[in-house]
């Protein structure tokens, strides 16, 4: 067959009756042919210029269970016969392909011409690509199979499935594809970077706010004798979605980024013997650091100044952590923060992209703890941790939640070579 396309010849086959065209489809049907023994082409112009107009295959034998009706059928339509008349049947207003099908479009319309149907209107455009990820799939494929992502709907892969599963919004992808258009010069290479700060944008007017602590490192507060609750906003910008409270007690916990044993000018965290500020609620003041027999730092030990007593101190911090009592704080919390599934921006540049994965694409982190109003979310929810990033519940159990990280609060991304 390949020959005689490339010679523009015919079929010796192409004229047989109609009838045992149709005898030969019924046996394709019933399993009597293996694969590559017979297929049913469509009757087009050899002599086209068009390669796409010689005669394509409309059905072919392919010993596989269908995900619907099983092994009901063994005989599959290609492509070029299914595209069309799919289009036609649904009453498709508007088929939209990228670049590489511009060639098909002849016979798209040739077939619907033939059979007396319905005829869309096919526009063509440049493809997008995203760098540091593959979007065919035949590739996303071997990924899955081969074990390499959990799934389909991995957040590290960019399916619709697994982007809701990251926790990006239908309008912020919206808002990326405005951003950078359409046109038709050829394929565009986007950064992942720049679909992230589109949403980072739609997600900062649509999420309620919280603490959260990564790497908690603990603080004894000695001076704090009984706990109290504070109010917090929702969103700092919509005082009509109201507050929620944490509890403030004599035990919280602060980032382990948040101190260092040694401090400098340009570093507004905790360090032993000086003031930091604490979100929503005054000041304190690092006066001891528990350390292991290695010199690993264990806990602190501060004290607390409310922020009336540090206003009249003229106790004024250049920093502000964000906190997390343990008694008020949901437990058993798990997060996964994601980066680029590649290494390179172009996986496929130099050879298999399966060796360019990125061993270091998913970080998982246990012990997470976080705000209590957390715990009344449901799976989809989402929030900004307060100087941490944004995140979506996805999944949840009576003692368990699992969260997953949309994105940073700013574009941390550089540029790949």
């Amino acid at each position: 067959m390949a020959e005689g396309r490339r010679t523009h010849t015919p079929s010796p086959w192409r004229d047989r009756p109609i009838g045992e065209s149709l005898g030969i489809f019924e046996n394709m049907r019933r399993g009597m042919y293996g694969e590559g023994e017979v297929v049913i082409r469509m009757k087009q112009d050899m002599m086209s210029p068009n390669p796409n107009m010689w005669d394509h295959v409309a059905y072919r034998v392919k010993m596989q269970p269908h995900p619907r009706s099983g092994n009901k059928w063994c005989v599959y339509p290609s492509y070029d016969f299914t595209h069309c008349i799919v289009d036609s049947l649904e009453n498709i207003t508007h088929s939209l392909c990228t670049l590489e099908f511009e060639s098909r479009h002849e016979s798209y319309m040739w077939l619907l011409d033939a059979l007396g149907m319905y005829k869309p209107v096919v526009w063509e455009y440049s493809r997008l690509n995203l760098e540091a990820t593959v979007l065919s799939k035949r590739k996303l494929t071997r990924l899955v199979e081969e074990g390499y992502v959990s799934g389909w709907d991995d957040p590290r892969l960019f399916t619709i499935s697994a982007l809701r599963r990251r926790g990006f919004t239908p309008e912020g992808v919206n808002k990326f594809c405005e951003e950078i258009g359409v046109t038709r010069r050829g394929t565009l290479v986007h950064s992942p970077a720049l679909l992230e700060n589109a949403c980072r944008g739609d997600l900062d007017d649509r999420c309620h706010r919280a603490m959260a602590v990564l790497h908690p490192l603990k603080v004894e507060l000695a001076n704090v004798t009984e706990p109290r609750w504070i109010s917090v906003p929702n969103h700092p910008k919509k005082p009509e979605w109201g507050v929620h409270d944490v509890l403030f007690d004599s035990t919280i916990y602060i980032e382990r980024s948040d101190f260092r044993l040694e401090d400098s000018k340009d570093y507004f965290g905790l360090a032993p013997g000086k003031d930091v500020g604490l979100r929503y609620n005054g000041v304190i003041h690092c006066d001891d650091v528990v350390k292991d027999g290695h010199g690993n730092v264990l806990s602190l030990k501060a004290t607390y100044v409310s922020p009336e007593e540090a206003s009249a101190q003229g106790r004024k911090p250049k920093g502000h952590l964000h906190w997390v009592s343990p008694r008020s704080g949901a437990g058993g919390v798990t997060a996964h923060l994601f980066e680029p599934l590649f290494i390179s921006s172009n996986p496929s540049e130099n050879g298999d992209f399966i060796h360019d994965i990125n061993p270091n694409s998913k970080e998982t982190i246990t012990g997470v703890i976080v705000d209590a109003s957390v715990e009344k979310g449901e799976v989809g929810d989402r929030f900004q941790f307060e100087r941490v990033g944004y995140f979506i519940i996805d999944k949840k159990e009576s003692n368990t939640m699992e969260l997953n990280r949309t994105t940073g609060l700013k574009d941390k991304h550089k540029p790949r070579q």
